[in-house]
């Protein structure tokens, strides 16, 4: 059973609302900014900086909400249109599409000359509080910092932060040693003619430190703050317990390893520790001297603070972002292990659900518990790298579904079923989406698979030269829904991490505008899309890695290998509306899987799999 009732949800949410500007009317202000964020600008965020959802109802990984005295908003992208509907009570909050209603015009309308508009200077990049300052200033309002954030003095059984300790991550795993990577980003530093860099992004710290945490859900974070020093010293600040003896040892000579250390008579091998209350004592010492930090991540609070002490701040990308993104072997290696090891487990969970699921007695919650079991008999899963999206029909089309008590449909037979889930092992990240037919499916069912299918392929199978970036790729995937009048309101690839973030920047694919080249090493994800509000979604995506594309010619040339292993679903296949080369990607796809996840799996489910892989029939 739901944990409330809707009528109790709306009065929850219309007291905690009436709170919050009540407390507003206290500190002087006429309004205030509710992120989905903490310090760190990340996805997954602890439950105690779970404000917005605290706020509004809104569980999505991004959003906005912005509180005035006699109204409120609530911003958030495509991927949430239809959930933020069914969580949120819209007499108390408008519902905003961030792309079509961005947040700095809807608040320059809505101000008045005079007005104070508060935020919390850690929950926001300057880059952000520019834009926002700028809009208000056209209606003679002001952007203010709070000293105290008003909805963590109106949160009255806020959690606790979390407190578990860091852990190592193991050379066999990470691949460099820490003090190899503290050197590379030390010389990045310099050549910018800065003394420092501010770290801010956990993933950052984790990469650069060999370490992991687990202070937010689902994916492997230590939750800290960094200073980079030129000479390859990094001063790291976290909360009390987190960082032991051994850990400190672990990430000054990864436990004697023994690779060439020689790193020069400049270089400083080495990690301090300092409680995080120390970070402001520590920026305060670069008075005079300049410093790097992101304006794009880093909270408004570090740049306030540095140029306060008269510091000169280089704005520039966090220099571990790049060099995190491009995985060493080793990590590449761990990778493809891992999808072997996930592609097995899915397998099996396909061949479960073609004999179970046709009986209509399966819900989504029942398919999303099944095959996060099967992935943990590995013994090696860490993690679900996100919570598992499991929608049936209908809910199939919210982009970022979660099911819950209150939302759990059957698997019902002539529908279609859309399971998109990963799994964190020490050695790699997955993610994969399916979408299953539960019985024998329509013909618009298929002719829209196969069209996101062949996106699919043809973002698979693309070839391009050393440089491009995925918004110029973008395209290849969305071509053939365009071509019948169709698109998706989501990016088509996203980056992700080795044993860190699914969603892992600076890489993408995506219509947004990007600078950032494609390279070696970098993981992706394809996966186009088709939703039908109301009816059904199709989403078919692998984890890719860019490699050297092996041709003759003179230009540096690039193109993906698949990690993914699982099978597609043939009877969602229209074979007459795919060329020859379009079967054949899918032939020899199929093929590969038999070949690598066939021994994997036991022997039941190993003929259902050869079954599941044959060859399509031509049209």
């Amino acid at each position: 059973m739901p944990d409330s009732s809707p009528s109790d949800s709306t009065t929850i949410s219309a007291q905690r609302l009436a709170a919050l500007r009540a407390k507003l009317v206290e500190q002087g202000l006429d309004g205030f900014l509710v992120p989905r964020a903490d310090e760190h600008q990340g996805e997954y965020v602890p439950a105690n900086a779970e404000r917005l959802r605290w706020l509004t109802g809104f569980d999505g990984s991004a959003g906005q909400a912005i509180v005035l005295a006699e109204r409120a908003a609530l911003f958030v992208d495509g991927r949430y249109t239809l959930q933020v509907r069914d969580q949120v009570d819209t007499d108390l909050f408008e519902i905003c599409h961030l792309m079509e209603t961005p947040p700095p015009g809807w608040l320059a309308d809505a101000a008045a000359a005079g007005w104070k508009i508060g935020f919390d200077p850690w929950l926001h990049p300057p880059d952000a509080v520019r834009r926002l300052s700028r809009a208000l200033a056209r209606s003679d309002a002001e952007l203010v910092p709070v000293d105290q954030n008003p909805v963590d003095a109106v949160w009255t059984d806020r959690p606790p932060p979390p407190a578990d300790p860091f852990t190592a991550h193991p050379l066999d795993y990470a691949g460099v040693a820490s003090s190899e990577k503290r050197r590379g980003i030390g010389e990045t530093i310099g050549d910018e003619g800065a003394v420092a860099a501010v770290l801010t992004l956990p993933d950052s710290i984790a990469w650069l430190l060999n370490i992991r945490g687990t202070d937010v859900p689902r994916t492997p974070f230590p939750l800290a703050f960094a200073l980079a020093h030129a000479d390859g010293h990094v001063s790291l600040f976290a909360p009390p317990g987190k960082v032991d003896d051994a850990l400190l040892a672990h990430m000054n000579d990864d436990l004697g390893n023994d690779l060439d250390n020689d790193l020069g008579d400049d270089f400083v091998d080495g990690v301090t520790v300092a409680p995080r209350e120390e970070l402001g004592a520590a920026l305060d010492a670069f008075g005079g001297k300049t410093v790097m930090a992101d304006p794009a991540s880093a909270p408004s609070w570090i740049f306030n603070r540095l140029e306060a002490v008269g510091a000169e701040i280089v704005r520039a990308v966090d220099p571990c972002q790049l060099p995190k993104a491009c995985k060493n072997p080793a990590e590449i290696d761990g990778t493809r292990a891992a999808h072997q090891r996930d592609g097995a487990a899915l397998t099996r969970f396909l061949g479960w659900l073609d004999a179970e699921a046709p009986g209509g007695d399966l819900t989504e919650m029942d398919a999303a518990a099944k095959l996060h079991a099967l992935r943990g008999e590995s013994n090696l899963l860490r993690d679900l790298s996100f919570d598992t999206i499991s929608g049936a029909g209908a809910n199939g089309a919210i982009v970022h579904y979660r099911v819950n008590d209150a939302t759990n449909r059957r698997l019902e037979p002539g529908s279609l079923y859309l399971v998109d889930s990963g799994g964190q092992y020490p050695d790699g990240t997955t993610d994969v989406t399916r979408t299953i037919a539960i019985g024998t499916p329509s013909d618009d069912m298929r002719r829209h698979y196969t069209l996101v299918l062949q996106g699919h392929i043809a973002l698979a199978t693309a070839r391009f030269p050393a440089g491009t970036t995925g918004s110029q790729l973008d395209a290849f995937a969305r071509r053939p829904l365009w071509d019948a009048g169709l698109d998706y309101d989501h990016g088509t690839g996203h980056g992700v991490g080795s044993y860190l973030s699914v969603h892992e920047g600076p890489q993408r694919i995506s219509k947004l505008p990007s600078t950032v080249a494609l390279r070696p090493g970098m993981i992706v994800s394809n996966e186009p899309g088709f939703y039908l509000e109301g009816a059904y979604g199709i989403r078919i995506e692998n984890l890719v890695v860019v490699r050297e594309a092996e041709m003759d010619t003179d230009r540096d040339m690039l193109c993906f290998e698949t990690l993914t292993l699982a099978p597609l679903d043939r009877a969602l296949v229209d074979v007459t509306l795919l060329s020859a080369d379009e079967r054949a990607w899918v032939d020899a796809y199929h093929e590969r899987v038999h070949e690598v996840i066939g021994p994997r799996v036991d022997g039941e489910t190993a003929g259902w799999l050869e079954t599941a892989t044959r060859a399509l029939e031509a049209g």
